[in-house]
């Protein structure tokens, strides 16, 4: 058995009914040869002792004493995570859509290993999709990255992989949960007093606590009584003000509208080179502007720029198969209240050029660090609590959106011989932050894949069309001086 970090433990905590903690991969293939679900669960089958998170569930320790563990499920049955679905004529990404909205809106089965894979067929152009969720607890976005090579093959041939017969764990009883539970309370002091040193310096740095009255000011002074605290990366910027309110700050309904597109990685790397600056921030710059006329067409455009949760992976190599989330945050501005293109794109820069001097200045582990100030018993009010701090509408917000940029494979890839056409993230979102876009490279584009809350932005494919005519807009700047 493997025990959550607390940071595992906070997606579960941060469940609520409308908050689901599950992220979803929607691969689309050219499956003119075929693609089926039964041909996903051979693949599946073949390769499923690779993949740690699709065997095991979580058992929790009794009274929530201590943080819970991941187990083997003694009564796996790979059928219970793969679904088939077919979507209505015309079969096109609009009526994709709202299927994989649904999926997002459904909550993953904790009493199970935390994933399912739906295979929708009904495309047009002979395409089949193939949306695969689980939960944030077991794996954070570069461990989905991992998975999903694990998954996939560099050619149509099927790789072969050995199967290794591993001996199922036996199952502890509640009885001796219950006395695990109670042998690691005294280890829980321990780890608050190891983590304060580390952590009270950066508390104003983390998501969670920014908007906490109070918070900014004993940090200050941590930072004032322990000068020259170093740590080894992790939050990469130091926040200076809140950000400004906008619709995606409040507390967030259980529905969700997702879309998606693909943009052409030449154009984001011609920007780059033009302008001087980096993948990142050109990416950075083309969600300002999609969301600066996003925001002004919906009369919500705050005169400060608005602030970005930007999840950064500090993943060690020999961890790489250990799933479960090694992630840091930085909260950069997103400098929406730039109208000139070319200006914002030279601010993003300058900005995370900052956060990146700053990148040893605070420790990889200050999440996990600062819930360690929070007994396992309660997380759970401890997310509620951090709730109604976060969508106040008295103080400012602690961020307005996420944004996650993922490396993807460079080279095209199949599953079960089909050919991968375009694999975008639709990530989870949370009560005030309402919003989030991710992208993954893949190829020679950028799939791009936003998800929201409908009861705040509405249809989340008018935004997507902000977003790609930002990057346009950035295209259209390099012709002019050419």
């Amino acid at each position: 058995m493997r025990q959550f970090t607390s940071l595992d433990a906070q997606f579960i905590a941060a469940e609520d009914g409308r908050v689901h903690g599950h992220v979803t991969g929607l691969a689309i293939y050219d499956a003119a040869g075929g693609l089926t679900a039964e041909d996903v669960r051979g693949v599946i089958a073949s390769r499923i002792h690779l993949v740690a998170p699709f065997r095991r569930r979580m058992i929790e320790v009794p009274f929530g004493l201590d943080l819970p563990y991941w187990a083997d499920d003694p009564e796996f049955d790979i059928d219970r995570h793969i679904h088939a679905h077919r979507v209505p004529v015309p079969g096109d990404d609009r009526a994709l859509a709202a299927v994989v909205s649904t999926i997002l809106e459904t909550p993953l089965d904790l009493s199970h290993p935390p994933w399912a894979i739906h295979v929708i067929s009904g495309l047009s152009g002979g395409r089949v999709a193939i949306a695969t969720s689980i939960h944030h607890a077991a794996s954070d976005g570069i461990g989905m990255a991992e998975l999903f090579a694990i998954l996939h093959d560099p050619t149509p041939q099927q790789r072969e992989f050995e199967l290794v017969a591993a001996e199922p764990e036996r199952q502890p009883s509640r009885a001796e949960m219950l006395v695990r539970g109670v042998a690691g309370l005294p280890r829980q002091p321990l780890r608050f007093l190891g983590s304060l040193p580390r952590a009270l310096p950066h508390l104003d740095q983390v998501v969670t606590l920014r908007p906490v009255p109070g918070v900014p000011a004993v940090a200050a002074l941590a930072r004032r009584w322990l000068p020259g605290e170093q740590g080894d990366g992790g939050m990469l910027d130091e926040p200076g003000t809140l950000a400004p309110r906008t619709v995606t700050t409040g507390k967030i309904s259980g529905e969700r509208t997702v879309a998606f597109s693909s943009t052409p990685l030449a154009e984001i790397k011609a920007i780059k080179n033009h302008f001087g600056v980096t993948v990142n921030d050109v990416v950075m710059a083309i969600v300002a502007g999609g969301l600066r006329t996003w925001l002004e067409r919906h009369d919500d455009l705050p005169d400060a720029p608005l602030a970005a949760m930007v999840p950064i992976s500090v993943q060690m190599p020999e961890l790489r198969e250990a799933f479960g989330n090694r992630i840091a945050m930085m909260i950069p501005p997103v400098f929406t209240n730039i109208a000139d293109p070319g200006e914002r794109l030279a601010a993003t820069s300058a900005a995370m050029r900052s956060a990146k001097e700053r990148h040893q200045a605070v420790p990889a582990t200050l999440l996990q660090d600062a819930n360690h100030f929070i007994p396992p018993i309660l997380l759970a009010r401890a997310a509620r609590a951090m709730t109604i701090v976060a969508t106040s509408p008295w103080r400012g917000a602690a961020a307005n959106l996420l944004i996650s940029n993922i490396p993807g494979a460079r080279e095209p890839q199949y599953l079960a011989g089909a050919k991968l056409l375009a694999h975008y993230p639709l990530s989870a979102i949370f009560h005030g932050l309402g919003l989030n876009v991710t992208i993954v490279s893949y190829c020679d584009q950028v799939d791009w894949g936003i998800a929201g809350d409908p009861q705040q932005i509405g249809d989340a494919a008018e935004l997507l069309s902000d977003v790609v005519a930002a990057q346009a807009e950035l295209v259209e700047l390099i012709s002019a001086a050419v």
